[in-house]
C-alpha cells in the first residue's frame, strides 16, 4: 500500500511540474510584455524594471503607429466578423433543421475545408483579386476574412442550432411564422452563447491574422495593426522593446474587451428547459 500511495504522490508531482511547465511557456511572454512596457529601459529579459515610466505608451501612441491601424483593424475584423456571423447562421440554418442526403458530405466539405491551410491557396487568391480589381481594397480584405472563416463558422453555428428544440419552432410556424422569422426571433436569441462563441473566435482570429493583410493591402495606411507590428522589427531602425511591448498591451486590449462582454453571455448556458416544458 505504502509502493502505491508513493507511486501515486510521484505521478501527481510529476503532473504538476508538467502543469507548471506549460504555464510558465504562456506566463513568462506575458509578464515580459507587461513589465517591459512600463520599463524605461527593457530589453530581451524578463525582469522587473528599476523604475516606472509611461513614456512607452506616450511614443507610440499616435494616429502614424497606433490609432490608424487599429482603426483599420476594427473596420476589416469587426465588418468580416459580422459577415461570418450573419453568413454562417443562414447556412447552418438548413444543415441544422431539414435532413437531405447531402447534409452529410457538405459537412465534410466544411471540415475538409477547416483544415486547409491559408497560405495554400494566397498565391492563386491574390491572382484572382488582381483581375477583378480587388486588391487593395478594404472590401476584398473584407470578404476574404469572412470566406476563410465561414467553414469552421459554420460547422460551430450548426452544433449550436442542433440543441435549439424544433418544437418552439414548429409552435411558430402553426402561428404563421415564416421559417427566416423563427430563426430570427427563436433560434438565434436562444442560442444567444453559440453565437457569442463564433462571434469570438472569429474576431481573435482575423484580429491577430498577418499574412492574409499583408498580402492583399498594399497601401501602409490600409494596413491593420497586426500588419504595423511588423515595423518595429526593420522600417524603425533598432528595436525599441519598451515601445514595442507597449504597443502590444494597447493591441491586445480590444480582444480583451470583446471577451469581458461576452463571457457572461457564453457562461449563462441555453436555459432552453422552460421554454420546452411551457
Amino acid at each position: 500500500m505504502a509502493t502505491l500511495n508513493s507511486r501515486r504522490t510521484g505521478r501527481r508531482l510529476a503532473a504538476d511540474a508538467g502543469l507548471l511547465v506549460v504555464a510558465a511557456a504562456f506566463v513568462l511572454p506575458l509578464a515580459w510584455v507587461i513589465l517591459s512596457a512600463l520599463d524605461p529601459h527593457a530589453d530581451l529579459r524578463v525582469k522587473a524594471p528599476d523604475s516606472l515610466t509611461l513614456n512607452n505608451f506616450d511614443a507610440v501612441l499616435t494616429p502614424e503607429i497606433t490609432f490608424t491601424p487599429l482603426l483599420n483593424s476594427l473596420i476589416l475584423c469587426g465588418a468580416g466578423t459580422l459577415l461570418t456571423v450573419v453568413c454562417a447562421a443562414l447556412a447552418a440554418y438548413p444543415l441544422s433543421r431539414f435532413r437531405s442526403r447531402f447534409n452529410r458530405p457538405f459537412l465534410l466539405t466544411i471540415l475538409f475545408a477547416t483544415s486547409l491551410p491559408i497560405t495554400a491557396i494566397m498565391v492563386p487568391v491574390y491572382a484572382l483579386f488582381v483581375q477583378v480589381n480587388l486588391i487593395d481594397t478594404t472590401q476584398g480584405t473584407i470578404l476574404f476574412f469572412a470566406a476563410s472563416q465561414l467553414p469552421f463558422a459554420i460547422w460551430l453555428m450548426k452544433n449550436f442550432m442542433d440543441g435549439v428544440p424544433k418544437e418552439l419552432e414548429e409552435a411558430a410556424w402553426t402561428d404563421g411564422a415564416s421559417a427566416f422569422q423563427s430563426l430570427v426571433r427563436i433560434v438565434l436569441p436562444l442560442m444567444g452563447p453559440g453565437v457569442a462563441v463564433v462571434t469570438v473566435f472569429s474576431f481573435v482570429v482575423m484580429w491577430g491574422n498577418f499574412f492574409v493583410p499583408f498580402m492583399l493591402l498594399l497601401t501602409p495606411d490600409q494596413m491593420p495593426a497586426s500588419v504595423s507590428i511588423n515595423d518595429f522589427f526593420g522600417n524603425r531602425g533598432t528595436v525599441v522593446y519598451g515601445q514595442l511591448a507597449a504597443f502590444s498591451v494597447i493591441y491586445s486590449t480590444p480582444v480583451i474587451l470583446l471577451y469581458v462582454v461576452v463571457a457572461r453571455r457564453v457562461g449563462g448556458g441555453f436555459a432552453l428547459g422552460g421554454a420546452v416544458k411551457g
